[in-house]
């Protein structure tokens, strides 16, 4: 999970518009990998389902998030 808010700080600390969607779109990739560790942890039995259910909920949240900070991004910088 340490990666997606890493990737998205990288991000915005970059000047250039492809620089930054470009680490927001990694960021993306990252939440997608925390759904399969999460997995991994439930079918492990490292998680309870309780445990599993609220990280999963709020994986769900960071789509939509993350795609909306790529198309602000996209049209509003000029660079």
């Amino acid at each position: 999970m340490d990666s997606v808010s890493a990737n998205i700080a990288e991000g915005f600390g970059r000047y250039g518009k492809k620089d930054k969607i470009r680490f927001y779109r990694i960021a993306y990739g990252s939440m997608t990998e925390c759904l399969d560790l999460n997995e991994k942890a439930k079918v492990r039995k490292l998680i309870t389902k309780e445990e599993y259910d609220y990280i999963f909920n709020e994986l769900q949240k960071l789509p939509k998030s993350i795609n909306s900070l790529i198309k602000y991004t996209n049209e509003k910088l000029t660079i």
